[in-house]
């Protein structure tokens, strides 16, 4: 994972991770040693989460971008699930999904650009 790779040293020329549904945990296992990294990467993170996320408690995955400080940005996606499929009740499509999470990303490098 990259984000390995950056706790370890910087990367040339890496300016922030952006990471599409950080797997936090083992699909229904919830726990926290998979982040143990992240507070040695010292480039800004953008964290693209659905609520329905087996694979990242949204309640152990909060407070460890909160502890990240600026460094990190949490952007959830409603009943969205590790694929970033969200429920039909959400009036959402998975286009429209991807549309947005694409436009995240963009203004989210744009800011530290």
């Amino acid at each position: 994972m990259t984000s390995q790779a950056a706790a370890q040293h910087p990367l040339d020329e890496v300016r922030g991770l952006v990471f599409f549904g950080f797997p936090l945990h083992p699909p229904n296992r919830p726990g926290t040693k998979r982040a143990d990294h992240l507070s040695r990467v010292t480039v800004p993170m953008l964290f693209l989460q659905g609520t329905r996320d087996t694979l990242a408690d949204l309640k152990l995955l909060r407070p460890i971008c909160t502890k990240l400080g600026p460094r990190a940005t949490l952007h959830v996606i409603e009943t969205a699930d590790h694929s970033f499929h969200v429920l039909k009740k959400s009036g959402t499509s998975d286009a429209e999904v991807l549309q947005k999470l694409a436009e995240t990303v963009v203004s989210w490098s744009n800011t530290i650009c």
